[in-house]
């Protein structure tokens, strides 16, 4: 029997992300894309990332890490340059590389120390594929023109291959799914649903700062991670989103998700894991949370090789896919919220 999916794409954000839990840690992470020399330059790249650990009485955060990247990139992902505060001595070498032409192997072997250490830089870095893949999406909300107009002088013949090269890529572009449907205008192939702010009115510590966005074409990835100890559990409360601002002002989202898991605390393997697909560009796309229960079981530390095995290509989603391997920093950051619980019970 075929399978049945909903008539539209999901239209339900979560709004703004919670306020911060006491006694747990919060990763958050930004990339925010800008093109400063028109449609036709290169885009720029900012990303971020804290960890904030919340104490169990509530309050400020104590942040215990931060790092920040600033990069540019040709039309073709190809990163022309890159730098990180604080330095990283090898970042430098990763000019030249491009994202989604294994850019994540090149991390992997310039920067071991950030994958190794579980830093904010290795996932705000992780993400340069992702984002550089869909941040031209943006443009669609001001020009008019849809997907039709390629950047940097990529033709209309050009751009359409591409978008031809992208069926199976993931369970959305399944071939004979709504994404695929033929469509010569470049128009209304993505879902586009307006979206408040992430940061909570009640607490406006729960982020790092964002680049303001306002009247540029623009486009911000955002995730959030909140970690705690339960007894003997861990539990993840996540989210991720990608969205773009418009002339009107405001931003639209084109991805969003929730995540919530629990693992053992004694033996940090994956027990549960729930995913809340609430902005997706095709209604299919909702289809891929059927193969989370793969991965259960999994040691928390594996779960980005662990993801890649399990949900390649129409198996999983992209988005979903990069929501689920950033949660293998779980046990690093669970360390992180263990030491700054025991620094602050020495200075009491």
């Amino acid at each position: 029997m075929a399978e049945a999916f909903p008539t539209t794409a999901p239209r339900n954000p979560a709004g703004p992300a919670p306020p911060r839990r006491p006694g747990s840690i919060r990763r958050t992470s930004t990339l925010e894309t800008t093109w400063p020399d028109g449609r036709e330059g290169q885009l720029q790249m900012v990303g971020r990332a804290r960890d904030a650990v919340t104490p169990p009485g509530g309050g400020a955060p104590i942040v215990c890490g931060f790092d920040e990247f600033r990069a540019r990139l040709q039309w073709d992902r190809t990163i022309t340059a890159i730098e990180s505060t604080p330095p990283r001595p090898n970042i430098g070498r990763l000019v030249g590389a491009r994202g989604g032409g294994h850019l994540r192997q090149a991390l992997d072997e310039l920067l071991p120390d950030e994958r190794r250490g579980a830093t904010p830089l290795h996932l705000a870095l992780d993400d340069i594929s992702g984002v550089s893949l869909i941040s031209g999406w943006a443009w669609s909300q001001w020009t008019g023109d849809g997907w039709t107009r390629g950047f940097g002088g990529e033709t209309v013949d050009a751009l359409k291959e591409r978008q031809r090269r992208m069926e199976g890529v993931c369970h959305g572009f399944t071939p004979g799914f709504s994404s695929m449907d033929p469509d010569p205008e470049g128009r209304g192939r993505h879902n586009a649903v307006p979206v408040v702010d992430l940061r909570h009115p009640d607490d406006p510590e729960g982020w790092h700062v964002f680049t303001p966005q306002e009247g540029v074409v623009a486009m911000r990835r955002a995730r959030w991670i909140d970690v705690w100890r339960d007894g003997d559990l861990i539990r993840i409360d996540a989210g991720f989103q990608d969205s773009a601002t418009t002339p009107a002002g405001g931003r639209v989202a084109i991805h969003e998700y929730g995540l919530k898991a629990t693992a053992d605390a004694s033996d940090p393997t994956l027990l549960t894991v729930e995913a809340d697909p609430r902005v997706l560009p095709f209604r299919e796309c909702p289809g891929a949370v059927n193969n989370l229960p793969k991965i259960l079981g999994a040691p928390l530390s594996q779960l980005r090789e662990e993801v890649l095995k399990q949900f390649p290509r129409t198996a999983g989603c992209t988005h979903l896919n990069d929501a689920l391997r950033a949660l293998a920093e779980t046990p690093a950051l669970l360390a992180r919220l263990g030491e700054a619980q025991v620094g602050e019970a020495a200075e009491a």
